[in-house]
């Protein structure tokens, strides 16, 4: 593709943080182009499909009309005037993230790399990365940052299944490597978002980000544990929440749940705490946050033995019907729900497990390949037990409570409707 027409921007890397931002910049009218190595997310996208939750068929169609082009070719990258990397970063076996990724698709950026390019790295990690990891790289291109080409930072904020914020009306965030940097960061994106919000470098972007998710991280971890100890107090923390949420000061609500899913909330603060682990300090808020959080699908489970018990019934054997197994309510990603884990540990019990989720058609945890409900009342009415564990928008208080047997609801639905045979985490 050497030779290729100039485009505004080519992203690299094309899932829920690459794709939107794409649509975005072809709903502004800028000629944009993505790389991505998965040859079937290309495929499907030349196709007109999509493969990202908030980017529908029609969205594609539309960029399509709008020159957009997805390829493998790295070669792309040299008609690129902005280069934005969005690749993942999961979690590495010593608690970081896992930059193989990045590191990828920076020696990518720098075979390619021209005089004048605008290169953004969005894939969230730990503060230092984009100019210690991303910057030599893309100097092994013999230009230099800051003289030859622009480097900066924007950190992701895609709230997948959230109809309201999106791409053009989130604020972003930018801290460039020097201050011409995060003024060609900041006139790029202000082509398409609304609000551009100057940080003071790459490394103070970074932290903003994970200062986000360790902030709801903690939070979320807090009530978690509230929650186990007013079930032994006989206090209903759902109500006492609703009542502390109408101080129009100094409270912000939480709400407690099975666990923690998704990538940020579960992965996000462990990078903060890697860095500060090399430091030779422990963070012991986001330490205490993991610990709390990660054992969430264990209490549930013990819960929902103890509630069988005390109906005379045993968990081995016993008709579980899960509702819900994404990590969030009205999207299909799975990435990291505590459903697994919850399902795993139901398994191991030896209770006969089925599911319900309008998202995923087949679900199979370890060897176990797990029975889809059709019939939603029916299964509601034959079940020993069901278990809340994603809300999705189709659970509705009025059909839990028409037709659940027994219902243990780990999300709060039907918290303003107490009902019969319900309980709540």
């Amino acid at each position: 593709m050497e030779g290729a027409s100039p485009m505004d921007l080519v992203v690299v890397g094309l899932g829920y943080v690459g794709l939107p931002l794409a649509r975005e910049a072809c709903r502004a009218g800028l000629t944009a182009g993505g790389l991505d190595r998965d040859a079937a997310v290309v495929a499907g996208l030349a196709a007109g499909r999509s493969h990202v939750d908030d980017v529908t068929d029609a969205d594609v169609a539309a960029m399509l009309g709008a020159g957009f082009t997805a390829t493998g070719d790295p070669a792309v990258l040299g008609a690129a005037q902005t280069i934005v990397i969005c690749v993942p970063t999961p979690l590495a076996p010593e608690g970081g993230p896992d930059l193989t990724a990045v590191r990828g698709a920076a020696r990518r950026v720098s075979a390619h790399l021209r005089r004048g390019t605008l290169v953004v790295l969005e894939s969230t990690t730990y503060p230092g990365t984009t100019e210690e990891v991303v910057r030599p790289i893309l100097e092994e291109s013999g230009l230099t940052a800051g003289e030859d080409f622009h480097l900066a930072f924007s950190p992701e904020r895609i709230d997948p299944g959230n109809g309201r914020y999106g791409v053009a009306n989130t604020p972003k965030i930018v801290g460039g490597y020097t201050p011409a940097c995060a003024a060609a960061a900041e006139a790029f994106y202000g082509k398409f978002v609304e609000t551009v919000v100057l940080a003071k470098g790459t490394r103070e972007a970074e932290m903003a980000k994970l200062l986000e998710n360790t902030y709801r991280h903690v939070n979320i971890a807090l009530v978690n544990e509230m929650s186990v100890f007013c079930n032994e107090l006989g206090i209903d923390l759902w109500d006492a929440i609703s009542c502390a949420g109408t101080k129009p000061f100094g409270f912000q609500s939480f709400f407690p749940g099975p666990g923690v899913g998704g990538h940020c909330i579960p992965i996000d603060p462990n990078y903060l705490s890697y860095k500060v682990r090399t430091l030779g300090y422990s963070f012991r808020f986001v330490e205490l946050a993991q610990e709390i959080n990660t054992g969430m699908p264990r209490y549930v489970v013990q819960r929902a033995q103890q509630l069988l018990n005390n109906r005379g019934m045993a968990l081995r054997g016993a008709r579980v019907l899960l509702l819900g197994v994404t990590y969030k309510a009205d999207v299909a990603d799975q990435r990291e729900s505590p459903a697994r884990r919850i399902a795993e540990q139901l398994a191991r019990h030896g209770a006969q497990l089925s599911y319900h989720d309008p998202y995923v058609e087949t679900w199979q945890v370890g060897d176990l390949r797990l029975s889809r409900v059709t019939d939603l009342p029916d299964a509601l009415r034959t079940a020993d037990l069901t278990l809340l564990v994603t809300d999705h928008s189709v659970y509705t208080a009025s059909l839990l409570g028409e037709h659940a047997r027994f219902l243990f609801d780990t999300r709060g639905r039907t918290s303003e409707r107490p009902m019969a045979n319900t309980e709540l985490l």
